[in-house]
This record gives structure tokens, C-alpha cells and sequence, in this order.
């Protein structure tokens, strides 16, 4: 019944479309989710393997070498080092001259974030260690599996393009696309297609809404000193970073309210009774606009030079990251979004429910079911007056080519976000199906990009006639930064080992909650 109603929605699609508008044939794209269904299980392992590795941002070597294997047995040609960070990669297929569609998700996991998946209470597998608490261990096997259809349609019908496949790497450091974009990766793309995991299934167009950010770490130096015996003889470095961060503190009453700023102290000395030479503190400065972010920055450098003065100390600087604000593709998304609709939401099972209830339940959240309607379209007049939030360093490609961020039905309704709650269902069947109805719709509107060039020059049209008059690309890196790819290394160095005894066996276990002996049907029962 539901590739019935689905072929019943392409054909209806395809007797509305305008006759300048041809696109993708209803039996072309029908082939696509047939397509995409037969590698259900290959989506299943993908998520699930991804999930035990739980590698933070830099050290995804594990996923990283997993996932371009995959891509390199379907065809793909793989270059791994993208931009000179090792997990990096493209991997690329043409089937002749035609547009270039870019496909990407991240793929890190974050710290402290350790979770067994289809467990409603927390339960870390690895107390202390990395989990994906964000989902990032969905988008890339949803990318590839829908690259994988797209490939084999395309193939089979002579549609000429190139497809390109790239990670996010170290997104939650928002670390890497603006060196990713710096190192022309993405020079000679046409349209880019994003993956972000979420609770509903749509697509938005126009600002959306979120801060781009500068990530900086500051360096101070001073003298040290026996902290009891001649503490008049020392400069202590941990005193500028707290003048420092009171500074900021202060500042932050006289910033506009869309602002975000925190930080950590990453080094503070060694013991108290030895007066702290070096000392560091990295910050994360996000707005909405490339001049609110620059200023920003500019306020924080003062207050850091300031710091010194006061403390006859020194500072440096040095940008870790960096991510410019959100703006969607209006014709992208609509294109996208019309196979959104045809797809529809996942059928969700009995146990299905129960488990996300249990979860809601069990961490104390608002019930509320797995979705079963779509939303609209997600445009600014809907969204409203944005009042500031979190950041996704996509922006920095949303600005170099058109592109939109798909967002799928993969986790719970009221997850806590980078929280292991938005863990829990991450290897469940939950996001099994998520994947799987993003793939098609990724798919399908791969092959509507292919066959209809006015899908791509009304993309480009709008970009620059409408994103570009809004505002100007402007990150904030020099020539001289470097991603910071030693980020995490030493955490590894000491979680792997306790981590590899986790490692998701396909082989031998239809999935991975088998493997950890978590019985998913017993939800149904939930109440």
C-alpha cells in the first residue's frame, strides 16, 4: 500500500509539473526507492557500525575508512585527506558531462556521550567516552545508500552527472567545512544536498534562523613563582583567563540578545603552589550575521589584550573553527521537499511507539508520538523572528554553492540534543527507518537535478540575486590557520582500547542491539 500511494503521488507530481520542468519519470524515480529498499540491511549495518565506533571530530578514522570502503566497492573514487585532515575524503562517480550534485553529513560523535542504544535510562557503554548523542551516525549511510540507487538509475537510463560524497568531519568542533570550501573542494559543484538528523522529515529555504561562529583559543603567558614563598616575583597566566572571562561576562549584559558566547579553560598550570605560566581558554562567539560574528571576535580579542595588560602578562590566539550562518535554496527545497512528499513519513510499529514513549517516560519528557503527518515547508514567514541558537558549519558551503539540508525522522520527539538521550535510538529501528525514507527522497530529487537543468539555474539564479544581496561570505580565517586536527587525539589514545570490545559484528548479528542482547519487540508492550 505505501509504494502503491507513492507512485500514485510521482505520477500526480509529474502531470502537475510545467512542461519547462521535466522531471525525473515516475517509473525512474519508483526504480530509485525500489532501489533504495533492496539495501535496507546495508543502511541497517551502516548506522549501526557507525554507532559503535563513536569517534569525536578529527580521530573518525574507524568510520572513516568503514564507510569509504563501502563507497569504493559501489564505484566510487575515493580520495581520502580531503583538505589535508586525514579522515577527510570525496568520493566521487560520473556517468559523463552533466551537473555535479554534492552529497555530505557529518560523522563525529561527541564527548562524554557513551550510551547503550534501545536502553531508555542512561547507561553508558564506555563511562567517560564519546557517543553519538547527536545522530551522526545515520547521515553519511543515508547519503551513500541514496548515492547508490541515484548510480544505478542513472546507469540504467543513460543520465548523464556526477555525484560526490564528502563528510562532515569534527562538525560538533565546527572544525573543518570552511577549510573544506578554502581548499576549493566544492569549486566545481552545481547543487548540494545535506543531511542532518532530526524528529520530523522536511527541508527548509531562505536564513535559517541559527548563528554562524568563530572558534578561538587564547594563550596566556607568565612567569612562574613559589606561589607562598615570592608569589611578587610571578605572573600568573590562570589570573588573566579568569580576568579574561570576567570581562566577557560583563560585556554580555551589553550584547544584543541573539548573541551566544561560552567557553572552557583547557589549561589552567600544573599545581597551586607553582605560580601558572601558561594558561588557555577557548571560546565560541556566535551570531547571525558575518559582521556581528566578526564583531564579536574583535570584542573578545580586546578584553583578551586587555587581560594581559592588567596581569603584565602576553596572549596569542589562535581560530580552531569556524562556521558561517544557515541560508537554504529556495528552488532546491522545493524540489526536495515535493519528494519529501511523495516518500512520506516512515510506518512506525507498535514497538516503535512503545519505545519512544519508554524513553519520554523514563527521562522525564513530554510525551508526544512519533510523528505520522508532515510538516509544510519550512519557510522564513513560518520560522518568525529568530532570537539567536546554535550553529552548523554547512553554512560555509551554503554559501560557495546552492544548497539545502534535509532533515529526517531518525530520533525521538523531545531528545535532549547532545545529550545521550538523542542517543538512545540511534541503532534502533527508529533510525533504520528514518534513513531509509530520507535515501529515497535524496534520491529521487538527485535524479530531478540530473534530468532538469532549470532546477539548477533557478538555484543559482536565487543565490545570487537573492541570498548574495542579503550578505557576503566572510570567514574568519587567515592564511595561516590550520585545522586543528590534533583535537581529541589524547582522549582516543586512552578510550579506543575500551571501545573496540563494542564494535558493532555484522557478521554475526542481524543488528546491533542483538548483538548487545536488547530485545527492541518488548517495547510493544509499553503502554
Amino acid at each position: 500500500m505505501k509504494t502503491a500511494k507513492m507512485i500514485a503521488a510521482l505520477l500526480a507530481a509529474s502531470v502537475m509539473a510545467s512542461p519547462a520542468l521535466a522531471l525525473a519519470t515516475p517509473a525512474q524515480k519508483k526504480l530509485s526507492a525500489e532501489l533504495v529498499d533492496a539495501q535496507s540491511k546495508l543502511a541497517q549495518e551502516m548506522v549501526d557500525m557507525v554507532f559503535s565506533y563513536a569517534e569525536p571530530g578529527f580521530q573518525e578514522h574507524k568510520t572513516s575508512e568503514y564507510l569509504t570502503g563501502i563507497l569504493e566497492k559501489n564505484g566510487f573514487t575515493v580520495v581520502r585527506g580531503a583538505a589535508g585532515i586525514p579522515t577527510a575524503f570525496t568520493a566521487t562517480w560520473s556517468n559523463g558531462p552533466g551537473p555535479k550534485i554534492a552529497l555530505g553529513s557529518d560523522i563525529d560523535g561527541l564527548l562524554g556521550l557513551s550510551q547503550y542504544p534501545g536502553v531508555v535510562q542512561m547507561k553508558p557503554m564506555v563511562e567517560g567516552g564519546p557517543g553519538h548523542g547527536e545522530g551522526h551516525n545515520s547521515g553519511m549511510p543515508m547519503m551513500i545508500v541514496a548515492a547508490i540507487a541515484a548510480k544505478q538509475v542513472m546507469e540504467k537510463n543513460g543520465i548523464k552527472g556526477t555525484l560526490m560524497l564528502w563528510p562532515g568531519v569534527a562538525e560538533e568542533l565546527l572544525a573543518t567545512k570552511a577549510y573544506y570550501v578554502r581548499a576549493g573542494m566544492f569549486k566545481d559543484v552545481d547543487a548540494s544536498i545535506f543531511a542532518h538528523v532530526g524528529r520530523d522529515f522536511g527541508v527548509s529555504w531562505g536564513p535559517a534562523g541559527n548563528n554562524g561562529m568563530v572558534s578561538v583559543e587564547y594563550t596566556f603567558k607568565g612567569k612562574t613563582a613559589h606561589a607562598a614563598g615570592q608569589p611578587w616575583d610571578g605572573r600568573s597566566a590562570l589570573d588573566a583567563v579568569e580576568l579574561m572571562n570576567i570581562g566577557w561576562n560583563m560585556r554580555r549584559e551589553h550584547l544584543p540578545v541573539t548573541q551566544r558566547s561560552h567557553y572552557v579553560i583547557t589549561e589552567g598550570g600544573g599545581q597551586p603552589n607553582i605560580v601558572p605560566e601558561k594558561a588557555s581558554v577557548w571560546y565560541y562567539f556566535r551570531e547571525g550575521s558575518f559582521a556581528k560574528i566578526r564583531g564579536l571576535y574583535e570584542i573578545g580579542n580586546r578584553i583578551a589584550d586587555a587581560a594581559a595588560m592588567a596581569t603584565d602578562t602576553t596572549v596569542t590566539k589562535r581560530t580552531l573553527g569556524y562556521a558561517a550562518p544557515n541560508y537554504g535554496n529556495k528552488p532546491l527545497a522545493e524540489a526536495l521537499y515535493a519528494n519529501i512528499k511523495s516518500v512520506g513519513l516512515p510506518s512506525w510499529s507498535a514497538a516503535d511507539q512503545g519505545f519512544a514513549k519508554a524513553m519520554q517516560q523514563a527521562n522525564g519528557q513530554k510525551v508526544e508520538a512519533l510523528s505520522t503527518t508532515l510538516a509544510p515547508l519550512s519557510t522564513p514567514d513560518l520560522r518568525g523572528v529568530s532570537m539567536g541558537g546554535g550553529s552548523d558549519d554547512i553554512g560555509d558551503i551554503m554559501w560557495t554553492v546552492p544548497t539545502v539540508t534535509i532533515r529526517y525522522p531518525s530520533n525521538i520527539p523531545n531528545a535532549i540534543g547532545h545529550n545521550r538521550q538523542s542517543a538512545i535510538a540511534m541503532a534502533t529501528p527508529i533510525a533504520h527507518k528514518g534513513v531509509v525514507v530520507a535515501a529515497k527522497a535524496v534520491a529521487m530529487t538527485i535524479l530531478d537535478l540530473a534530468t532538469t537543468p532549470k532546477i539548477i539555474s533557478d538555484a543559482k539564479t536565487y543565490q545570487q540575486d537573492v541570498q548574495f544581496k542579503s550578505d557576503k561570505y566572510d570567514p574568519l580565517l587567515t592564511p595561516e590557520d590550520k585545522p586543528a586536527i590534533w583535537l581529541n587525539a589524547d582522549i582516543m589514545s586512552k578510550m579506543r582500547p575500551q571501545q573496540e570490545k563494542f564494535y558493532y559484528d555484522p557478521a554475526k548479528y542481524k543488528s546491533y542491539l542483538e548483538q548487545l542482547g536488547i530485545n527492541y519487540e518488548d517495547f510493544a508492550k509499553v503502554k
